[in-house]
């Protein structure tokens, strides 16, 4: 069983949050359930732990708390025996790509990667589903078959 350990982001500063995900995703090695290793840059804390003020606008320019109390669920998700394992979106292409894979755990809760060789990935972004049907269209994804 896996813990998923919430943490409380005002006991950090960003620059310590920062350092964390330095520490904890981009200078080890980390491997999903299934053995594919996925990499971790320091620039994806910008994309992963920052809302946008205006969905429209795409900005993220905020930081956010909810994003952030779930830094190790990231992890942890990928590492989960009993994650929901789905085939990705591709919002450019207007459809599912095989390349993408979406671990869902805690009932919302969404880790994406992207694969790109033979057990290999490149982490892409995590966060609780809140838009009304998104999750109802994750779950009616295809499943990933490894």
């Amino acid at each position: 069983m896996v813990a998923y350990q919430l943490i409380n982001p005002t006991d950090y500063t960003e620059d310590q949050l920062r350092e964390m995900w330095s520490k904890e995703y981009c200078e080890v090695e980390i491997k999903t359930i299934d053995g594919i290793v996925v990499a971790f840059y320091s620039d994806m804390f910008d994309h992963c732990f920052f809302e946008s003020a205006n969905r429209r606008k795409k900005d993220k320019s905020i930081l956010s708390t909810k994003r952030l109390e779930r830094f190790y669920w990231i992890k942890e998700a990928l590492q989960d025996p009993d994650a929901v394992l789905k085939v990705g979106w591709d919002s450019s292409k207007k459809s599912y790509d095989g390349s993408r894979r979406v671990a869902l755990v805690k009932g919302n809760y969404v880790v994406i990667i992207h694969i790109y060789a033979e057990q290999k990935a490149r982490f892409t972004t995590a966060y609780v589903v809140e838009i009304e049907g998104n999750l109802e269209k994750i779950m009616n994804s295809p499943d990933f078959k490894a």
